[in-house]
């Protein structure tokens, strides 16, 4: 196996700049004549693969280079043109495909894109199964010999009405007597994804409705605008007095809420208020909240005080959604915003998690201020470049003064030291009540890592 190979998946699928090596057209067909092959293997009828994409100018370009490598592998392709990736999520599952595929590089710039893939169950791929794919990519003559001929190649049909059975999937998640009327919402799209299907479903529940950012033009996705660009979506819930805003990402699987003060309302919020809502209810599964370790200890706290647990997985939305999966849990998320509603969907979707929360709000009669629970601890977080990775267990000086830090902090905060998936550094984070202090420590102990393994400047 080549260094190449090793680089082709990352955490959530590949992702690059488009037009440049992994995101281009060549790789895109050999990574849809692999998928197909692999999942081929069900037999007894012909197979069908979806794609959807978000609204960047490249997702032309790869959209139908895949379509192509799995049209020439004997599969046919679904295309349902721009939708948030939870829709792919859900439209495959309800279309009873063999895979579904998403083009979007989510929250990056217009000029990055990304290739990922779902199981016909929903899921995001395991690992062993993206290995296989890639060395499918890698290996030229492992199915490069495979050409079916005559009626065996493959086509390509639109769904015309993919927004449509989505928008039926999404209104299905609040009660049938449940609605949205007299709330005032302002919607930020991020020129993505979400553009028409986000206003849409909050007009047809009774919603008043502002939609911000839904004019997409190809370039113009995530820029100062969605999930990481809260600013104006603030600016204009005060101005428009409207009782909550919603910020999604470019593919909408995350949601970030702000409240009538233009208080920023993240996932850790989010899981703290519908964790105790679903406990006191009796519909939280095992009593268990799952949260990476980059959740604020503040969730944890929030939780607590409920009789709810909070388990922690490494960071990233499959970590949560395998330990979710293995336990049978419903609910689970990261602070970005990525929040899996496992009782309604398989992955995270924002606009899921807008609706359960403006939901909430009605039910209750509160405002989205009234219903925070968590209050968020400070939190110190550096980096040290370092020139090699040595496990902390094996550096006595590094572990004794974790431990001291740790026991210092008791039940009173948290320390996370770990090392960077992709990039040179250790990352060191501490939560604790005093700030003057959780800085202290953070420097004490980024101190005694770059004293053993630190990087020259």
């Amino acid at each position: 196996m080549t260094d190449d190979k090793r680089k082709l998946f990352g955490t959530d699928g590949v992702r690059g700049i488009a037009n440049v090596d992994p995101i281009t057209s060549e790789i895109a067909l050999k990574l849809g004549r692999a998928l197909a092959y692999v999942f081929k293997n069900a037999p007894g009828r012909h197979h069908r693969i979806l794609i959807g994409k978000d609204t960047r100018l490249s997702g032309y370009m790869l959209e139908t280079a895949m379509a192509s490598g799995i049209c020439s592998m004997g599969a046919d392709v679904l295309l349902v043109g721009p939708l948030p990736t939870p829709a792919i999520a859900f439209l495959t599952r309800s279309m009873r495909a063999d895979a579904g595929v998403v083009i979007s590089a989510s929250h990056n710039p217009f000029q990055d894109n990304g290739i990922k893939f779902f199981s016909r169950e929903g899921f995001k791929l395991d690992d062993p199964i993206e290995r296989q794919i890639e060395d499918l990519v890698f290996d030229a003559g492992a199915i490069g010999h495979l050409r079916p001929t005559a009626e065996e190649i493959g086509k390509a049909a639109r769904i015309d009405d993919a927004i449509g059975r989505y928008l039926i999937f999404l209104k299905a998640c609040l009660p049938r007597h449940l609605v949205l009327d007299g709330l005032k919402v302002v919607i930020d799209c991020a020129n993505g994804a979400a553009y028409k299907v986000g206003p849409e479903v909050l007009e047809e529940l009774g919603a008043d409705v502002i939609a911000l950012s839904v004019d997409p033009d190809g370039k113009n996705i995530n820029l100062d605008c969605g999930a990481l660009h809260t600013d104006r979506l603030c600016q204009v819930v005060k101005r428009e007095r409207a009782d909550v805003g919603i910020a999604l990402d470019g593919d909408a699987d995350r949601a970030i809420l702000c409240d009538a003060s233009g208080n920023i309302y993240d996932g850790d919020d989010v899981m703290a208020m519908m964790g105790r809502k679903m406990a006191r209810e009796g519909k939280l599964a095992a009593n268990t909240v799952v949260a990476t370790v980059m959740s604020n200890f503040g969730l944890q706290r929030s939780l607590a005080r409920a009789g709810v647990r909070l388990v922690r997985t490494e960071v990233g939305d499959p970590a949560v959604a395998r330990e979710m999966r293995t336990h049978s849990y419903n609910l689970g998320g990261e602070q970005s915003g990525h929040v899996i509603f496992m009782d309604h969907s398989t992955t995270g979707d924002g606009l899921i998690t807008s609706l359960l929360m403006l939901g909430h709000m009605v039910e209750s009669g509160k405002s989205l201020a009234d219903l925070r629970v968590m209050e968020r601890m400070p939190q110190v977080l550096e980096n040290v470049r370092v020139s090699e990775r040595i496990p902390f267990n094996q550096m006595p000086e590094v572990m004794s003064l974790i431990q001291s830090v740790e026991a210092r902090l008791g039940d009173a905060g948290r320390l996370l030291v770990r090392y960077s998936g992709t990039e040179m550094l250790a990352r060191v984070m501490i939560e604790g009540e005093d700030v003057s202090e959780i800085n202290a420590l953070a420097h004490d102990v980024c101190a005694a890592i770059s004293k053993r393994v630190g990087a020259q400047p």
